[in-house]
């Protein structure tokens, strides 16, 4: 089984264009998870703007759910700049673009302090007194590979009906530590908030716009995802991830199709 840095390679093609193998592992009811694309999107966009190591933000328009297998990224420097540069990437099949992300790319410093934060870490049980989510969470069939790869660990108390607001950690079975790439992959790896509220079948993103701000620390990351409003069929959350040093290391907000029972 491929690791996550293997399974999000990319290999130039020439032209702006860099080619995928979109793993197997790493989907959600046979499809690749939106993490996961955005960090295989990321990785061609900093072999472009090679000057800038790191994702600063991502903006992320899905399209369509790609297949797993080959797939194409092609990447547009919009503007090279001292500090941090503007990169468009694009996924295709077969011609159709199904995932479109601005991305700006910048240097995060190895280690970084919060000059002033309005938003400490949630409580969270201990890992070990957590529920580890498995591959076939609902049965029937339906099947997450990836949390075969990650250990997705969520906190009974937030899981009550009624509530919104889930918590809980995240690590990689692999033991490598996560980075500014899978950070990407992070902020999109929570079950929905809407959940708890009783909302039923896929829950398929539409945007997705993630701020990594910090290389974390070793050990497992404590994460928050909330919903905030649920209304015309449609979702907006809210991922924040702190590292072991209780810093803030990604941000997200996603808008996503959420299908809720009659009142």
């Amino acid at each position: 089984m491929a690791s996550f840095e293997q399974a999000t390679r990319v290999v130039a093609a020439g032209d702006g264009r860099w080619t995928a193998d979109l793993d197997p592992e790493w989907t959600v009811g046979g499809r690749p998870h939106g993490g996961y694309l955005l960090a295989v999107l990321a990785r061609a966009v900093l072999a472009a703007a090679h000057e800038h190591p790191h994702p600063l933000s991502a903006s992320a328009i899905y399209a369509s759910s790609p297949a797993v297998g080959p797939a194409t990224v092609a990447v547009e420097v919009v503007r090279r700049g001292r500090r941090a540069s503007q990169v468009r990437a694009r996924l295709a099949q077969q011609d159709s673009v199904l995932v479109d992300v601005g991305f700006v790319t910048g240097a995060l410093e190895p280690e970084t302090t919060e000059r002033w934060s309005d938003n400490p870490p949630p409580p969270v049980a201990p890992i070990e007194d957590c529920t580890r989510i498995a591959t076939e969470p609902m049965g029937g069939g339906f099947r997450l590979p990836m949390l075969g790869r990650v250990g997705l660990h969520l906190d009974a108390e937030s899981m009550k009906p009624g509530s919104a607001d889930l918590r809980g950690w995240l690590t990689l079975d692999d033991g490598s530590p996560f980075d500014a790439l899978s950070l990407l992959y992070a902020a999109d790896a929570f079950p929905p908030a809407t959940l708890p509220l009783g909302s039923v079948g896929w829950v398929p993103t539409l945007e997705l716009t993630c701020y990594v701000r910090a290389i974390p620390a070793l050990g497992p990351l404590r994460v928050r995802q909330r919903a905030r409003v649920i209304t015309g069929g449609l979702v907006d959350q809210v991922c924040e991830i702190w590292d072991s040093h209780d810093r803030v290391v990604v941000q997200a907000t996603q808008l996503a199709s959420a299908r809720m029972p009659d009142a």
